[in-house]
């Protein structure tokens, strides 16, 4: 999968390595977190390769014991029978291969009664590097787990799509069409601080540009070309 390399990237790069090559003593919890549509899953996926981690996304209608399953599955382990055996299995992985674990759409953790309980014991049971990926009032949301929230080493709060990273978006999505520093800049203004919007609008702007025959856009075209501003469509159109 090819992914560009905007800033979120590179927060979540740092952060991470920041997390395997702290020092002795210090927590290893790290929280990512924004508003949806900031890249922040994308960012955790690609980074997850480089040091190997576990990746592993949640759903709403996950148990503690899912959650367990579904890592040890990632892992390539057998679940165990139990919980507290599946906790064990998953400790043991951590501590011995120090291989991080990233839980994305982790709001789901503080909904339900024991899941971050249920984190911090794997943390505490491994000292693996951990990271939680959620929306942007997920630290707060977490501030009621005392136990968790003070052994969090890396607060990383996504940012907002910039000039700069929707040009290296435009060169992935939009590799054919030249698009002009005015238009990029108002599909920018548009996104709202949005990863998405900027990559379905670049889509967009490519295949309105391949089917009719134009290798440059610029402002001049956004009236024919729609642009998706995270509206839903008008009645009738």
């Amino acid at each position: 999968m090819t992914i560009a390399n905007i800033n979120n990237l590179s927060l979540v790069s740092i952060a991470m390595q920041r997390l395997i090559n702290r020092q002795d003593g210090l927590p290893g919890l790290g929280v990512l977190y924004g508003p949806s549509g900031y890249g922040q899953t994308t960012a955790t996926v690609a980074v997850a390769h480089a040091p190997r981690a576990y990746y592993v996304q949640l759903r709403s209608a996950w148990s503690k014991k899912t959650l367990l399953e579904k890592i040890c599955f990632e892992m390539g382990l057998p679940p165990a029978n139990t919980a507290a055996g599946c906790l064990d299995l998953i400790c043991e992985q951590l501590a011995a291969s120090q291989r991080p674990l990233i839980l994305d759409e982790a709001d789901y953790l503080v909904t339900k009664a024991g899941m971050i309980e249920l984190v911090r014991d794997i943390y505490e049971g491994s000292q693996a590097p951990v990271m939680l990926v959620g929306e942007e009032m997920l630290p707060n949301k977490l501030k009621r787990f005392e136990r968790f929230h003070g052994r969090v080493l890396a607060w990383i709060p996504a940012q907002p799509v910039s000039l700069d990273d929707a040009a290296a978006l435009a060169a992935l999505y939009a590799p054919n069409t030249e698009i002009s520093a005015e238009l990029l800049a108002h599909l920018v203004a548009v996104a709202h601080g949005s990863v998405r919007r900027i990559t379905v609008n670049l889509v967009n702007l490519a295949d309105f540009a391949a089917t009719n025959g134009l290798s440059m856009l610029g402002m001049a075209d956004i009236a024919k070309a729609e642009l998706y501003k995270g509206e839903p469509p008008k009645r009738g159109v």
